[in-house]
């Protein structure tokens, strides 16, 4: 098929070539991304990340993750399981990889944190080459930022041996809660230690007696090294432009507790068997740690580099270079304290010039229809449980990333996520796509006529008298949203990027609801037909490098539809896909959820809670009438603005709205229920659903404003 595409440098991304690993080149921007490696204990968790922007603005970018699979969670689940640590870290490496590859994650690698480059470490003399995690381990002890603390520690006299911290269970000290962990409390999410829980309790045998014996572990001196890493986090948090955090606040504050009161020198060693050995050179005299292994938050972080060096055997010149890489690191709220405060102290201590964090991207929580998710108590949907749905990945990308707590707890909702599908998905997004892909190939077989403009960008400013334009604002207002787009991509602003997506698809519609396209302008206005053609396919054309980050199947299959490789992201609408292009095959890239699933679905995936929520959802149908309550089962998922924050500015947006919404839904009513001469045109319903998204996005960016504003 011929192509007819504008052969401007900077249009086309830069794919790498297949076998060649990617590698950062000085005077170039570098972009290093990692997301926090998941326990590799249990089913995987439904975590999207998005590095692929950096792709679309053809920056050298490498984009790391593997199964955290060393430390008490691993062995305490085999335990469970009745298998070996190895066993199970295989099992669910292999679990974890499958479903983060059916989700589209586009990581360069996968890797795990049990590789010779992360542990193997042979007696031999100083000189010798050691590996990643136990040369760190030395080097701090090389620079005297080590010493040896003898303490009382839980001792199971059932078990024989000490307990390390997730082997014991108890009440917590601060908060009260009867099952918190020997190393944090889930409740109040203090760090603790087992010996400060009442009423200690074996995991093996909550029958086995307790009690505490003296044993020795190596701290590292975190109180020494705390002057630079304050320096430090204060530098990159200006630098990287951080969002607001457990931290450090907005005015640059550091108000993370444990540093405010002035670090303590910290365990890095673990009574356990399953772990990184704590290495020991020849001819040393013992410190007695030749049993011990390494605590998993001092191993698990150096997973980012010894995956890397699994990668290529050039990693340093991705972890050994902060001037010319810049590291990028996504994660939940409870895993701040480990990259900001504990494993910087760490890179520091060692002294060597290591590529620290950049940008910090963390999210709140996302909680589970009307509770909490919970594995153990099967209640939410999983990775695999996802996939099983039978719903395509790109749906599930959408709704999770939509719903990203970026700064407040979200819901997830299954009367939200059908919607998602349905009316933004379906209706808006992937209607424009296939109205003009269609209208093409019916129209013109396939091949892209001439509406007279000349490649390169459209010109934004027009005569909004012109009776041959009839939406003279269509090409500024775009390149607003463009604009608007790449600014929230820039600050990862993920969510509200991704609104901007659906914003500018939804003005797609409106224009060309206001241009008529149909048989008749054809007919009539053949050159304004071509031009309005012309005009949406490049907007479909800049969509496809847009969605990219969040959807890249969806984002293949538009490439595949109109017959072109994968773009950058514009920062301007323009003319690129030229007159005489042959598209591709249409297709429809969303198909319609039942809103029956969602009771379905409810059932399948609410655990013990399930039967009695769905019997309250189907009594509550009852009382009103049998009507489907499709809008409020949307509505509960979205997080709850705090009253006190809310500004003039927001409550105005939030008051237009619900005036937009009401209109929107009258409208679809009308379209159900009126006789034909009174039904509302499709435009009508289109240009109302595109000024609502409109709003949306702007109430998005006031709320984002005020929480930035809260958390400082």
């Amino acid at each position: 098929m011929a192509q007819k595409i504008n052969p401007a440098p900077g249009i086309f991304m830069n794919l790498p070539k297949e076998g060649e690993p990617i590698l950062p080149e000085p005077g170039e921007e570098n972009i290093l991304i990692t997301s926090a490696l998941p326990y590799c204990n249990n089913v995987p968790h439904l975590v999207p990340s998005v590095p692929t922007y950096n792709r679309t603005r053809n920056r050298r970018t490498l984009y790391v993750c593997g199964t955290d699979e060393y430390g008490t969670a691993t062995e305490t689940q085999a335990l469970k399981e009745g298998i070996t640590p190895q066993a199970l870290c295989d099992k669910y490496y292999a679990l974890h990889k499958e479903t983060y590859q059916w989700f589209d994650i586009g990581f360069d690698h996968f890797g795990r944190t049990s590789t010779p480059a992360q542990t193997e470490y042979v007696v031999a003399p100083a000189s010798s080459k050691r590996q990643i995690c136990q040369e760190v381990y030395l080097n701090l002890k090389d620079h005297n930022l080590l010493e040896k603390q003898t303490k009382e520690q839980t001792y199971c006299e059932g078990c024989a041996k000490f307990l390390a911290d997730r082997f014991v269970e108890g009440t917590c000290p601060n908060c009260g809660y009867d099952d918190a962990r020997g190393d944090q409390c889930d409740a109040c999410s203090r760090t603790l230690d087992p010996t400060d829980l009442i009423n200690p309790r074996c995991l093996v045998d909550k029958s086995h007696k307790i009690t505490t014996k003296s044993t020795s572990h190596m701290y590292v001196k975190l109180d020494e090294i705390q002057p630079r890493l304050e320096e430090w986090i204060k530098r990159s948090w200006k630098e990287g432009k951080w969002s607001p955090n457990a931290t450090i606040n907005a005015d640059g504050e550091i108000v993370d507790a444990r540093v405010k009161a002035g670090l303590r020198p910290s365990p890095l060693t673990r009574d356990l068997q399953w772990g990184v050995p704590v290495p020991v050179r020849e001819g040393e005299v013992s410190d007695g740690m030749e049993k011990k292994v390494l605590y998993v938050w001092f191993d698990a972080p150096f997973g980012y580099p010894s995956i890397t060096a699994n990668y290529t055997p050039e990693w340093k010149r991705w972890w050994f270079d902060h001037k010319n890489v810049r590291l990028f690191q996504f994660m939940g709220k409870d895993n701040v304290y480990f990259h900001t405060v504990f494993w910087p102290s760490i890179l520091l201590g060692d002294g060597r010039d290591w590529t620290t964090l950049h940008h910090l991207s963390t999210t709140e929580y996302l909680q589970y229809e009307s509770g909490k998710f919970s594995k153990s108590r099967n209640v939410g949907v999983f990775g695999p449980g996802a996939r099983e749905t039978g719903v395509p990945a790109s749906v599930w990308r959408y709704y999770l990333l939509s719903t990203r707590p970026e700064n407040q707890d979200s819901v997830f909702s299954w009367g939200e996520f059908i919607a998602a599908n349905n009316n933004i998905l379906l209706n808006n997004f992937g209607n424009f796509v296939n109205r003009v892909v269609r209208f093409i190939h019916a129209k013109f077989d396939g091949v892209l006529p001439d509406g007279g403009d000349e490649s390169g960008p459209y010109a934004a400013d027009t005569d909004p008298q012109d009776p041959n334009n009839p939406d003279p604002t269509f090409v500024s207002e775009v390149n607003q949203l463009l604009s608007e787009y790449v600014s929230a991509m820039e600050s990862v602003r993920l969510r509200l990027a991704l609104q901007h997506v659906m914003a500018i698809s939804a003005r797609g519609n409106v224009y060309l609801q206001r241009s008529n396209l149909g048989n008749a302008l054809l007919a009539e206005h053949p050159k304004l037909c071509a031009q309005t053609l012309a005009r949406a396919l490049n907007l479909i054309y800049a969509l496809s490098a847009l969605i990219h980050p969040f959807m890249p199947a969806t984002s293949r299959e538009i490439l595949e539809q109109i017959n072109a490789p994968p773009r950058t992201v514009p920062l301007v609408l323009s003319h690129d896909i030229l007159a005489g292009h042959t598209l591709g095959r249409p297709g429809y890239l969303f198909t319609k959820i039942d809103d029956a699933k969602a009771d379905e679905w409810r059932l399948r995936f609410g655990g013990n809670q399930a039967v009695a929520a769905t019997s309250a959802t189907k009594e509550a149908g009852k009382k009103k009438g049998g009507k489907k309550e499709k809008s409020g089962a949307a509505a509960s998922s979205a997080p709850k603005f705090p009253e006190e924050l809310k500004t003039e500015e927001i409550r105005e947006v939030e008051a237009q709205i619900k005036t937009q919404g009401d209109t929107v839904r009258q409208l679809k009513e009308k379209q159900k229920s009126g006789q034909e001469g009174e039904k509302p045109s499709i435009d009508d319903v289109e240009i109302a659903v595109a000024e609502l998204l409109r709003l949306k996005s702007h109430l998005a960016e006031f709320q984002q404003k005020e929480l930035e504003k809260a958390k400082a």
